[in-house]
C-alpha cells in the first residue's frame, strides 16, 4: 500500500533532513555567539543574551513556532512563510540550548590553565584559540550531538504548519486511505532508522570524550 506513496514518503524525509541540517547549522552559529557573548563581563550584553536563552528554553517548541508564523506578522506586518517560521523558529530554539552547551564548555576549562596562559602575555584572542577552546571543543561534542539529535525530532513538529516533512506526507497519505496504522508505524520506522546510527556514533563520541578527559 505504501510502495504507490514512496515519492510522497521520500520528499518529506528529504524536507525533514534537510530543515535538520539548515536549523542545526544556524542553531550552532547562533549558540556559539550567544555562548562566548554570555562569557562577557558587560551587563549590557549578558542581560538580553540571558533573557533570550531563558525565553526559548522555558517555552515549548511547538508554541513557539505557532507564535512566529501566526504572531509575529502581526506585530511587524510582515508575512511570513510557513518554512521560514519553521527555520526561524527551530534555529533560534536550538541557538538557546547550544550556547548553554558553548558556554559550560568553556567555563570548565581550568582556571589555572588560564591563568597561565595569561602569564606568558596572551591575548585574550590567543587565549580561546590556543587553550581554551581546542580542550573545551571535546567536551562540548557529546551534548552539542545530543541537541542536534533533538532537532531532528523536533522537526515533526513542522507538520502543524503545513511544511510537508515526513510526518505531514504520512498525514496525506493516512488521510487518503484511511490506514493510519501502517503509514504512522512506517514513518516511526524510518525515523528509528535515521537517528539510532546517529545516537550510537554520537554514544561513541561521548566515550572517547570521557576517556580524553
Amino acid at each position: 500500500m505504501l510502495w504507490k506513496y514512496r515519492k510522497l514518503l521520500l520528499s518529506g524525509l528529504g524536507y525533514t533532513l534537510l530543515f535538520t541540517v539548515v536549523c542545526v547549522v544556524l542553531g550552532l552559529i547562533v549558540g556559539v555567539v550567544v555562548g562566548l557573548g554570555r562569557l562577557s563581563s558587560d551587563p549590557f550584553i549578558t542581560a538580553p543574551l540571558r533573557a533570550y536563552v531563558e525565553v526559548f528554553r522555558c517555552t515549548p517548541v511547538l508554541v513557539q513556532l505557532v507564535w512566529f508564523y501566526y504572531a509575529l506578522p502581526v506585530l511587524t506586518g510582515i508575512e511570513i512563510s510557513a518554512i521560514g517560521a519553521a527555520t526561524l523558529s527551530l534555529a533560534l530554539y536550538g541557538g538557546a540550548f547550544y550556547s548553554e552547551i558553548v558556554r559550560g564548555g568553556v567555563i570548565s576549562i581550568d582556571v589555572g590553565q588560564v591563568e597561565a596562559a595569561k602569564a606568558l602575555g596572551m591575548t585574550r584572542y590567543q587565549l580561546m584559540k590556543r587553550v581554551v577552546l581546542p580542550q573545551a571543543f571535546r567536551r562540548m561534542v557529546p551534548p552539542l550531538m545530543s541537541q542536534s539529535i533533538m532537532q531532528l525530532k523536533n522537526t515533526s513538529l513542522l507538520s502543524v504548519l503545513a511544511v510537508p516533512d515526513l510526518l505531514y506526507q504520512g498525514q496525506v497519505i493516512a488521510h487518503d486511505t484511511y490506514r493510519p496504522l501502517e503509514v504512522y508505524t512506517f514513518i516511526a520506522v524510518v525515523y528509528f532508522a535515521v537517528l539510532l546510527p546517529i545516537t550510537l556514533w554520537a554514544k561513541r563520541l561521548e566515550v572517547a570524550a570521557v576517556k580524553e578527559s
